[in-house]
């Protein structure tokens, strides 16, 4: 493999053929946090920010309200959701949120099932299994995503905006006709307060508090178009339905869960750490200041990959490659068993203290993810980038050694 030149990163390093020596990187990532979930808090998080959490209060109190409502409101303000679009906090994550809508909503038209990754193949799972629904499954390989032009509309759709396994996103809502006759269902759980979404095509949104903006886990955000809200108030599912689940009452929209009267008891201390978080998202910018952070880091990594032939982006097309969740595979054909190298790069790493769970995803192709969300600083990235080629470099010869 031949000498390559790379620009000056922080950390300096060398990059030699990989057949003899990397040298070892002399700094570390400041914050070598770098998973998928839960994400790396805010850059200027620190616990004293919490002690105004309202712990020991009934969230059901004046204080506990006012919060919950606080985190709905500004949650629409950032990510420009429109007036008249409900915002419930919910129980369970985005997978929690996810459910809900499939459960309350589906089955009055037929269906289209869209999977590009793991988790949009679970949301398959219970369409066609659970549900039992009038379904066309539409799915595509690690690394590329569905024909999305394809879909017939008038049917629901159900997708993830960007595949958190996968490292692949839908690069805008533009195949999306407005004037369709069935909804679509959004999982947006990597992409929201990372990327713009078109909220005029989406009518069911979720995501979840511990990806981009680096909150605590367990609650979902449910974001309600007025037609989603027309079909919860019109349809009736043949199920039953759990009470956690249940979004209307006497045919019309339970109000309060969206103006933050939660179906079961929240997290307050969860709730403080998210507002927390919002404060940060406002005094950098705003949206606009958090995609570009997530571009610029994903960015910092991309030119890195461009400059190597044993390493690829997983994501086959760069229009649809992910600014969060970044996944990379290992391609050098000396490599003997790629699913162990994976491992032993990732293990190594987390040895140096120079990235913490970086490995891809059980389910994905072996290789890494490394997450480049909002609340990831670009330096931390730049810093991290010298410390893949040595651990690559090390295992080459680890692995040469051993034969």
């Amino acid at each position: 493999m031949p000498q390559r030149d790379t620009p000056p990163q922080r950390g300096a390093y060398i990059w030699k053929d990989t057949m003899t020596a990397v040298t070892k990187p002399a700094a570390r990532p400041e914050n070598p946090r770098f998973s998928s979930g839960p994400c790396a808090k805010p850059p200027v998080f620190d616990l004293g920010r919490l002690s105004g959490a309202a712990l020991g209060r009934s969230h059901r109190a004046a204080l506990g309200k006012d919060k919950l409502r606080a985190a709905i409101e500004r949650t629409r303000a950032i990510l420009g959701v429109p007036a008249d679009f409900r915002i419930g906090i919910v129980p369970a994550s985005d997978t929690g949120a996810f459910e809900m809508a499939m459960w309350t909503m589906l089955g009055a038209r037929p269906v289209e099932m869209v999977a590009w990754e793991s988790f949009g193949a679970g949301w398959v799972t219970d369409a066609v299994k659970q549900l039992k629904l009038d379904a066309r499954v539409h799915e595509a390989p690690y690394g590329r995503i569905v024909d999305m032009a394809g879909l017939d509309y008038d049917r629901d759709v159900c997708f993830t905006w960007n595949g958190t396994t996968s490292g692949v996103r839908l690069p805008s809502g533009d195949v999306i006709p407005a004037d369709r006759g069935g909804l679509t269902l959004c999982d947006a759980t990597s992409a929201a307060f990372a990327m713009d979404l078109p909220w005029d095509k989406l009518d069911v949104t979720t995501f979840s508090w511990q990806k981009v903006l680096g909150g605590e886990a367990a609650h979902g955000m449910l974001i309600l178009s007025p037609r989603a809200v027309e079909r919860l108030e019109s349809y009736t599912p043949a199920w039953p339905l759990p009470k956690i689940f249940r979004l209307t009452k006497g045919g019309k929209l339970i109000e309060g869960i969206f103006r933050g009267e939660t179906i079961n008891t929240p997290s307050m201390l969860c709730v403080e750490d998210y507002l927390v978080a919002l404060d940060w998202a406002e005094s950098i910018g705003g949206l606009p200041a958090l995609i570009a952070r997530a571009e610029a880091n994903a960015g910092a990594i991309r030119g890195f990959v461009a400059a190597r032939d044993w390493i690829a982006d997983l994501a086959e097309d760069p229009a649809t490659a992910s600014t969060t969740s970044v996944c990379l595979k290992f391609i050098d054909p000396r490599i003997r068993d790629g699913a162990a190298f994976a491992k032993a790069v990732a293990k190594r790493l987390e040895a140096e203290g120079a990235a913490l769970d970086i490995g891809a995803y059980r389910d994905a192709p072996p290789g890494l993810r490394i997450w480049c969300g909002s609340t990831v600083e670009t330096a931390d990235i730049e810093a991290l980038l010298p410390w893949i080629d040595w651990a690559f470099a090390t295992e080459i010869a680890a692995q040469d050694a051993a034969a």
